[in-house]
């Protein structure tokens, strides 16, 4: 591609009420593969998510808690964007909305649509979802249950800022209608229509006054602004949208997306209240807003309330990061709803992974080193049996690239295993170990071998937008220079004199059901609490434990792990050295409310007298520091 476009690419930010399970995970593993094949295509890639951090179900967990909001979504973020890190998400900017000019620009924009007249004050009554910070009519609700979750809903009254939605209703289904692609797949655009777009909008409730944990109404300060109005913002304030109009080039360089990334249980607020809000600020819409498919347990949704929530680092830790990833994104369809289970997960790995791509690979190393001490010189005695390999090589990256170009993903992965398992067929037909019998054929065997090199380069390099670490793990053994997306396009790049590694790496291996069942099975186990040294209640009596708020924050002169920590305990300042280094920045600690043990003996730690120790809990995601919450500093723990 000699002209560079731009692609924007944004996935619904993570909400922050607690950690996120497989089925969140694959939202962001999706949008980093597309984000990667288009990088690899030519295009000048912005892949932007973040995190929600508002609403009363967050600040009902911080209360439970007995931590403040802040403190809380910051924990949890911290564990998203490690999560992001283990699965080798590589996006470009991650947005919080608990970011200053995020916030800013809300408030800004909530004030125009008052002062433009999209926006009214009235009482709402009706159904409130906890859950899913959503509101609903009685028409649309049963015994009082959640439609779209299942869950209890709440019956409120409350003073709200009401959205006039029935305004752009017209243009909006005219919008729809002249853009076929804006909502995808077909059938949630149709749901979309018959469902919502069929009968008047209601005017939609978008401040609340029953709680404080959100971006409040600067100048109506018993109100904050309803979350979906607030999250739905990143999209644009992550690009530096002005409301006054002095955008930053970044706004002006990508806006509008190209493609939103969102889950089909939120569609509505995407392809609704999202649309008609930028109707509203006279912007343009997005191109596509794109409504992926559940990934289920078995056959039901994930949900820590039904207990069958899965943990993308805990099956990273049985499978591996990659073969992770691509159970994920192979075992999504296009429209309907993915299944996984562990024995399908081991199933899958043994087959797809192992027997068909690992093998491949495993076997053409061996020969080449086997038949001709790692190094091929000759690439010229062709057979019929070439063609159709050589062929099937030609055209993947354009049958890649057509599967990719309307988002179907797994389709795109198929095409790629499939040219893998050509390989192997290819063995059959040829049988190198019959050729290299006779000398007279190992210039045949050379050839032979050359295009299962070039065509084990041109699949790894196809498979790198969703298995990376496997894709640079195969290119490596292969010692191929060839690596460019645009290379795979041409057969016959594979370079001569060029030695394979001497002993080839197990790509993947195969798994025993039984074994990866029972390691499974033990993590779901809860860790049992060994109480080694119990002490009497007299002697923990003895502690004494006071709250204290952290003033200032320095790296230790001499410990790259140790920070430096001074606590306000009300009537003096405490100097703690503790092991924070890892868990949270300077600018995270600095503010926070803590419990420290202040009756320790001071002790000496690398040249730095330490008077303390800050308590806190950790697992094997994050660590929490423990609170008292607001109470006034130096107050006693009993």
């Amino acid at each position: 591609m000699k002209d560079k476009k731009n692609y924007y690419i944004t996935t619904a930010i993570a909400y922050t009420s607690a950690k996120p399970h497989i089925g969140n995970i694959y939202e962001i593993v999706l949008a980093d593969s597309i984000a990667r094949f288009k990088r690899a295509q030519g295009y000048n890639v912005r892949f932007q998510t973040g995190t929600d951090e508002h609403g009363q179900k967050i600040e009902d967990y911080a209360i439970k808690a007995g931590i403040t909001p802040k403190e809380h979504v910051d924990n949890i973020s911290s564990v998203i964007k490690g999560l992001f890190e283990l699965m080798n998400i590589d996006y470009d900017y991650f947005i919080r909305t608990t970011d200053d000019y995020h916030k800013e620009e809300v408030q800004k924009v909530f004030k125009k649509l008052v002062d433009q007249g999209d926006l009214y004050k009235g009482t709402y009554e009706g159904w409130y979802c906890k859950s899913d910070e959503s509101f609903y009519t009685d028409s649309q609700v049963e015994d009082g249950i959640c439609p779209d979750c299942g869950g209890h809903l709440d019956r409120q009254q409350e003073e709200c800022y009401f959205f006039r939605l029935g305004n752009y209703q017209d243009r909006l289904v005219q919008y729809i209608n002249e853009h076929p692609q804006f909502i995808q797949p077909e059938s949630r655009k149709n749901e979309m229509m018959k469902n919502f777009l069929s009968e008047p909008l209601i005017d939609l409730a978008v401040s609340r006054t029953s709680f404080k944990w959100g971006i409040p109404v600067d100048f109506d300060d018993k109100h904050v602004v309803y979350v979906w109005i607030d999250a739905l913002m990143n999209y644009i304030t992550g690009l530096g949208y002005d409301v006054d109009g002095n955008h930053s080039e970044l706004f002006n360089e990508w806006w509008p997306a190209d493609v939103h990334l969102i889950g089909k249980d939120i569609l509505r607020f995407h392809t609704i209240y999202w649309p008609i809000l930028l109707m509203a600020l006279d912007l343009p819409l997005p191109k596509q807003i794109f409504g992926h498919p559940w990934l289920l347990t078995g056959d039901s949704k994930m949900s820590k309330s039904k207990g069958n929530a899965v943990y993308v680092d805990d099956y990273a830790e049985v499978f591996g990061v990659d073969a992770v990833r691509y159970i994920m994104l192979h075992e999504m369809p296009f429209e309907r709803d993915g299944h996984i289970t562990p024995e399908l997960m081991v199933e899958r790995i043994n087959t797809d992974l192992a027997n068909i791509i690992g093998n491949l690979v495993n076997r053409t190393i061996s020969m080449t080193n086997k038949y001709f001490g790692g190094s091929l010189t000759v690439n010229n005695v062709h057979d019929p049996l070439d063609g159709a390999l050589i062929e099937a090589c030609k055209n993947l990256i354009p049958n890649v690239e057509a599967k990719m170009d309307t988002l179907h993903v797994a389709d795109a992965i198929s095409e790629i295993v499939s040219l893998f398992r050509r390989g192997n067929k290819y063995i059959d037909e040829t049988q190198p170990w019959v050729l290299a019998k006779d000398e007279a054929n190992h210039d045949r065997l050379q050839t032979v071998l050359y295009n299962l090199l070039e065509l084990i380069r041109i699949g790894a390099i196809a498979l790198h937008s969703f298995v990376p670490e496997t894709s640079d793990k195969i290119l490596a053994q292969i010692n191929t220079n060839e690596t460019t997306f645009e290379s795979a396009r041409t057969f016959g790049l594979y370079e001569l004199n060029n030695p394979v590694v001497e002993k080839p790496e197990i790509i993947f291996s195969r798994l025993d059901m039984k074994e990866t069942l029972e390691k499974i099975e033990k993590q779901n186990e809860p860790e049992k609490v060994v109480v080694e040294n119990p002490i009497s209640i007299e002697q923990f009596k003895e502690t004494e434990m006071r709250t204290g708020t952290i003033i200032d924050v320095n790296k230790h002169p001499k410990a790259d792990k140790l920070y430096l920590v001074k606590v306000d305990l009300g009537s003096h300042v405490v100097q703690v050295v503790s092991g924070l280094v890892d868990y949270f920045t300077v600018e995270e600690l600095v503010g926070k409310k803590v419990i420290v043990v202040v009756n320790l003996k001071p002790a000496n730690l690398r040249g730095v007298v330490s008077e303390g120790m800050i308590l806190a809990a950790k697992d094997k995601n994050t660590m929490t520091l423990v609170s008292a919450g607001d109470v006034e500093n130096g107050t006693l723990i009993s």
